[in-house]
């Protein structure tokens, strides 16, 4: 299991005293500063722990931050006992860890976070709609404006990965991860490709839905909702 830790000062700290148990357990533990960004780089976790043993104030914003890019992986608190009495509902952390937590504690609450489906996995995959593009899952079918697109099995789901996570960034490696498998070993030319010929197959009126983030990878970009215009009644002719 990959884990992402996000910790204030993870410098000048021993990275093993923020929850020590964790070291004892055959899990990869991947530490970095409190930045979403974090996120966009390295391996993509299955589980991210937020360090909130001090500066409350900072670490509730950040889990609020990484609850709003639509983390879907479960977000954890390690916090002292005398920091209990500040884990808010408002958090949007899906649990909490002491950072003197047993291994056997620690192993526990991992197993049911990531093992507990949440509610869109429920209900099983459904129809992404998003402006005139609707993708099914369940058909491997991708529609614009009612009309079926012809795209190979890896440029639907590209698509769909995208459609799925919309205005959240992802790297060329993040891609090629989550859509081609670990196993896959080409390059990251494969995702520029992919996205160059799915633009060209959207048109020239929707490629834009499929954006570009300068030196960071590709995100996309929904639609914004339509809305009926209202029409001006036109002026009245007034002959001289």
């Amino acid at each position: 299991m990959e884990i992402l830790i996000l910790t204030s000062n993870p410098v000048p700290e021993s990275p093993e005293s923020i929850l020590p148990s964790l070291e004892l357990l055959p899990h990869r533990s991947r530490y970095a500063g409190r930045d979403v960004r974090a996120l966009l780089s390295g391996p993509s976790p299955d589980a991210v722990m937020v360090d909130a043993r001090a500066d409350l104030a900072d670490a509730r914003a950040t889990c609020r931050v990484l609850q709003a890019t639509g983390l879907t992986v479960p977000l954890f608190a390690i916090v002292t006992e005398a920091g209990l009495a500040a884990l808010q509902a408002d958090w949007g952390v899906d649990d909490f860890l002491l950072y003197s937590s047993g291994p056997a504690e620690v192993e526990a609450r991992l197993r049911l976070a990531t093992g507990k489906p949440n509610a869109a996995q429920a209900a099983g995959p459904a129809v992404i709609r998003a402006g005139d593009l609707t993708v099914d899952p369940d058909t491997y079918a991708a529609k614009l404006k009612g009309a079926p697109l012809d795209l190979t099995y890896k440029e639907f789901e590209l698509l769909r990965f995208l459609a799925q996570h919309p205005g959240r960034v992802f790297t060329r490696e993040q891609l090629l991860r989550e859509v081609w498998g670990y196993d896959y070993f080409g390059g990251t030319r494969t995702v520029d490709v992919h996205v160059r010929r799915l633009r060209a197959k959207l048109g020239s009126e929707y490629e834009s839905m499929i954006g570009t983030v300068r030196q960071v990878g590709y995100k996309f970009v929904a639609p914004p909702p339509d809305h009926l215009r209202e029409t001006e009644p036109a002026p009245e002719r007034v002959d001289a």
